[in-house]
């Protein structure tokens, strides 16, 4: 039988809508609020944080905690999991509508690519 595929416009579609309701729209809008730094040099190598234990340079510096890690990981995998089990109801684009056209991220696609020719080498279906 062969494979029925899911054109591509729509893969885009749901590609945006999964990532403005499962990412955009999570705990990482509490780590993207605050101050934004400037740079006189441009690269931010004149920007230092200060703490009580000594400067810290801005390019060396973590911009997330493991704790904040952690609890954005669980909120996004919680989100796209209900994304998923509920397609039908959440492919909807609002802002994302306005975003980017998506596009193939070259190592994920490679990934993917080995992982169908090992599945075709073995004689393996996608099912």
């Amino acid at each position: 039988m062969p494979e029925e595929r899911v054109p591509d416009e729509a893969m885009r579609r749901v590609a945006l809508a999964l990532v403005e309701h499962c990412v955009r729209n999570t705990r990482l809008e509490d780590i993207h609020a605050g101050t934004v730094p400037d740079s006189l040099s441009g690269d931010f190598s004149d920007v230092k944080v200060v703490t009580p234990y000594g400067e810290i340079p801005w390019v060396q510096t973590s911009r997330i905690s493991d704790a904040e890690m952690k609890a954005l990981m669980i909120d996004i995998v919680n989100k796209v999991y209900t994304f998923l089990t509920h397609l039908e109801d959440v492919v909807v684009l609002r802002d994302s509508a306005r975003w980017n056209r998506p596009e193939h991220d070259p190592a994920l696609l490679a990934f993917a690519n080995r992982r169908a020719a090992a599945r075709e080498a073995k004689g393996e279906n996608k099912d």
